[in-house]
This record gives structure tokens, sequence and C-alpha cells, in this order.
């Protein structure tokens, strides 16, 4: 299939596709004519790599599973390299979780002194 075919079958621009060929995440074949040529493994690829940027990871960060899938692997979360991306970004993501609760508690304790010290002017007049 030719670039456009692969984009619109992945869900994504044939500008990207180029970027992630540029980073060496998938390998274009060419045909006599110079245009570029992909099969099935790379529609897999691209579509690994499209989901693993929806969920908030950096292109770099795609790479092992990228190479776990071309490896063989059912799954591109099969290889060390890919669960040792995975386990960083559950940290990361753990980390995040952790300041955002601690600032939605200080956002309602805030919330709740302020509501008090309405309450107490609304009964002082």
């Amino acid at each position: 299939m030719r670039i456009g075919e692969l984009a619109e079958r992945a869900g994504t621009s044939a500008r990207s596709l180029r970027y992630y060929e540029q980073h060496g995440l998938i390998q274009a074949r060419r045909t006599t004519n110079g245009y570029r040529e992909y099969d099935e493994r790379d529609l897999r690829l691209v579509r690994e790599i499209r989901s693993l940027l929806d969920i908030g990871f950096n292109l770099e960060d795609t790479r092992p599973f990228v190479e776990c899938l071309r490896s063989g692997r059912a799954s591109g979360a099969e290889c060390p390299a890919s669960i040792e991306v995975l386990s960083r970004k559950l940290a990361d993501l753990d980390g995040c979780i952790a300041r955002l609760q601690a600032a939605r508690d200080l956002v309602r304790h805030e919330l709740a002194q302020a509501m008090e010290e309405r309450a107490v002017e609304e009964e002082e007049r």
C-alpha cells in the first residue's frame, strides 16, 4: 500500500508517517518510480505507535514496542525494554496523580475555609 492508504487505515497523516520514518520507527520500501510502499506489518507498527502516543508516551518511548513487534512478538509490550518503559510510565503517572490529589485536597481545604468565612460574615450581618 502507498503512504496515503497507510495513513488512512492507521488513522494518521502521511506527514506523521514520514516523521516516523525519519526517526527509524518504520521503514518504507521504494517502488521503481520512488513511491513509498508499505505492508500490513507497517500498519501494525503505526497502530502501535499511534496508540502509545494517544495515551501519553513520547515518540522515543515507542521504539522498544516497535522493535518488539519487529522481532515477531505478538505484542509490543512483551519485551524487557517495553516492560521497562511501561514501568517508568506507570511511576510517572502515579506521581502525577499524587500531585493532582494533593492539589485537589488543598483546593478543597481553601474552598471549605472560604465558605466558613462567608457563613460567619453572613451571620454577623
